[in-house]
């Protein structure tokens, strides 16, 4: 049962049960101020940034030694192109329900530094105990295993970290891609850095040219494939409340998903046709990845209107309110409403409608019961909403 349903709903038409033509009551004042949702558990934690910036230091003084910081910089403002265009891709497939700021700069630092600094940290350490991989089947093994392993390993960690850290705000599939999108933006974001000013040092404009093709025009969002299946995984097991100590071994299973089709990607360049293959496999696969992430997105959309759904039978909303709050049309024909009215109330309106969607989110943490801060977090995002939909049909 909904809490909603223990008192009368605010959201109730005034005509609802009156006699034909009876007049509306007038709007009332909205509450000075919102009742604020609790941050705990759905940001992220500063400690994680202090030890990214301790580890940023370390990998700047790394990149300007290796490099040198004419290179490097080259290589930082070319790899901005490919990150660009994933973050617009990023931001596209989490639009339904945002998910905090702190956590997505938490999730492209990670990438970017702690994901870097792991496989980087390994990659020295194998060199120290093997030696550099200067044979044919030594760079083999490099690519075709260590790479994967290591680098889908360090990814990974930044997703569960996340989750561990920040469960109330990984919901589902959506949200684990979205965290593992993000994580590997960050991290071929470094590694395209060094990629682009080694070629560039190499073999000058014409290297610096073949490398960016490659790596920012045929692949910017091979490590985001990668990436999100382990992120696809971790939210699949979020959204039917698997324990912390469940999830570790789903964590694990999609680590090595992910890890295997890295290893194809890689062996397809190093042993096979790589343009053959990358025509014939790669994009087909991310063809169907893409499939994948517009599917992932109904579901969404569908959840959120069942769960908005259940508020509107308890009175909380109306029939045409769900429409018009879990369908990409109605949001719309909302926000185009609410650019028509007195001052332009387009901010309420999207402030309705991103709390709207956490609260058929807040839902759902209740029915799996993985949540025990949800019921508060129901009652805020209730007065929220009523506010919301006070100031948009106040005079």
């Amino acid at each position: 049962m909904l809490n909603a349903m223990s008192f009368p709903s605010p959201f109730a038409r005034a005509g609802d049960g009156a006699p034909a033509g009876a007049a509306p009551a007038a709007p009332a004042v909205p509450a000075p101020s919102l009742p604020p949702l609790a941050t705990k558990g759905r940001r992220a934690v500063p400690w994680l940034f202090a030890l990214l910036a301790v580890a940023l230091v370390a990998l700047v003084a790394y990149f300007l030694q290796a490099l040198g910081p004419g290179a490097s910089i080259a290589g930082m403002v070319i790899a901005l192109l490919p990150l660009g265009a994933v973050l617009l891709a990023v931001r596209f497939i989490d639009r339904w329900e945002p998910e905090p700021r702190s956590l997505i700069v938490l999730a492209l630092a990670w990438g970017a530094i702690a994901a870097v600094g792991i496989a980087l940290g390994v990659d020295l350490v194998l060199r120290e105990l093997f030696g550099a991989a200067d044979s044919p089947a030594a760079e083999a093994l490099h690519a075709v295993v260590q790479a994967p392993v290591v680098e889908e390993f360090a990814k990974g960690l930044g997703v569960l970290v996340i989750f561990l850290t920040a469960r109330r705000a990984f919901d589902g599939p959506v949200d684990g891609i979205v965290y593992g999108a993000l994580i590997a933006a960050g991290f071929a974001f470094t590694e395209n850095i060094q990629y682009f000013a080694v070629s560039m040092i190499e073999g000058g404009a014409q290297q610096l040219t073949t490398t960016f093709i490659l790596r920012g025009i045929l692949s910017p969002f091979a490590h985001v494939m990668f990436a999100s299946i382990t992120g696809f995984a971790v939210g699949l097991a979020a959204r039917r409340g698997a324990a912390a100590r469940d999830v570790v071994a789903t964590w694990m299973l999609g680590m090595a998903g992910a890890a295997l089709l890295h290893a194809l990607w890689n062996g397809s360049a190093l042993f096979l046709d790589f343009f053959g293959l990358y025509v014939t496999l790669q994009v087909p696969l991310f063809v169907l990845f893409i499939l994948g992430i517009l599917l992932l997105r109904r579901e969404e959309r569908r959840l959120t209107r069942k769960r908005l759904g259940e508020y509107a039978a308890a009175g909380w909303f109306t029939v045409a309110e769900v429409d018009m709050l879990a369908t990409p049309r109605g949001r719309r024909a909302a926000l185009a409403w609410a650019r028509t009215l007195r001052g332009d109330r387009t901010a309420v309106m999207k402030d309705f409608i991103a709390d709207a969607a956490a609260l058929a989110a807040v839902r759902q943490r209740m029915a799996t019961g993985r949540d025990p801060g949800a019921a508060a977090d129901q009652q805020a995002l209730l007065a929220r909403t009523h506010a919301a939909r006070q100031a948009l049909f106040a005079p």
